[in-house]
């Protein structure tokens, strides 16, 4: 089937028709960060409303004569919460997936005068919900229907990033004035015993676009908690942690230790900062941890000047 995507493109999609009203397709695989490869999600088509749905309200599409109400089936997720881009108690699905269907249904309505209930289902998606953040963000029962181009962009964050802003919303939306950014799963295990588990959102590597995602938010407090090698990252400036954009230079390393905290190096090379760490004494290695902490906090005052950060406390 050629489906019209965003802005004029389109795609064509291997679909199967199970029966004259029902039909299905594979979603493809790709690079990016998704748990949705390879699901099989389904479309069915009703000229009355199955009475076997969860709790919902349809989302509505009115084109020509026709009235098409839209919902989630088993394993799409409905919203719960306030704070994402759709409205409590409506299907998962975000707006440009919705006007893609709109779209793409207008040929094969016609002209027909008529009022049909359309219910989308994926194959184990409450499960593969469980590895999202949906439960978190308040969509439940499955996963969300998402998107802004219609297709997945070759090596993308996109998916992961949609993630992050979705939980900054919400906890944005549920009045906190807090809100905590981790950096791997030891930081983000922390965080969780010492926080509220609703305000504390984990960024991967997305350091600057995770950060980004504050603008315009309510929240007048950050606090990040990364491991002592990905502190040293950012305080060098890196809007990612990930390998492929580089590593540490450990030439400033060496001169923050000894202009910056008249801490004499070990003469040798090094290859990871646990290293540095080891030659150190305990009381130099909290303090040299604590600068790095401070350095990171400079950098983000250098990347969001607009937000007015001032840097509280360092641990």
């Amino acid at each position: 089937i050629k489906v019209i995507l965003p802005k004029n493109n389109f795609a064509l999609i291997e679909v199967n028709q199970e029966n004259k009203w029902h039909f299905s397709s594979i979603k493809t695989d790709n690079d990016d960060i998704d748990v949705t490869k390879g699901c099989c999600i389904h479309a069915k088509l009703y000229k009355q409303k199955p009475n076997t749905l969860k709790e919902q309200n349809a989302s509505t599409v009115q084109t020509n004569n026709i009235n098409l109400f839209l919902y989630a089936g088993d394993g799409v997720g409905v919203v719960r919460k306030k704070g994402l881009k759709i409205e409590p108690n409506y299907p998962a699905i975000n707006p440009t997936p919705l006007n893609m269907m709109i779209e793409n249904s207008l040929d094969i309505i016609g002209k027909n005068n008529d009022i049909f209930h359309a219910v989308f289902s994926v194959v184990d998606g409450k499960n593969i919900a469980k590895q999202t953040a949906n439960e978190k963000v308040g969509v439940l029962g499955g996963i969300s229907i998402l998107g802004t181009r219609g297709i997945v962009k070759p090596i993308s964050a996109e998916a992961y990033l949609d993630s992050i802003e979705a939980e900054v919303s919400v906890a944005n939306a549920s009045g906190s004035k807090t809100i905590v950014f981790t950096l791997g799963n030891t930081a983000h295990d922390y965080a969780n015993k010492s926080y509220d588990k609703s305000i504390v959102i984990e960024i991967g590597n997305f350091i600057y676009d995770g950060a980004s995602r504050l603008k315009n938010t309510g929240f007048e407090k950050m606090v990040f908690i990364s491991s002592v090698a990905k502190m040293c990252k950012i305080a060098q400036e890196c809007k990612s942690t990930h390998n492929r954009f580089g590593g540490i230079d450990f030439d400033e390393v060496k001169l923050w230790l000894e202009n910056e905290l008249n801490i004499n190096p070990d003469s040798q090379e090094y290859l990871t900062l646990k290293a540095v760490l080891q030659t150190l004494s305990i009381e130099n290695s909290k303090k040299f941890s604590a600068f790095l902490g401070y350095k990171a906090g400079i950098s983000f005052k250098k990347w969001f000047k607009e937000l007015n950060i001032d840097i509280k406390h360092i641990q």
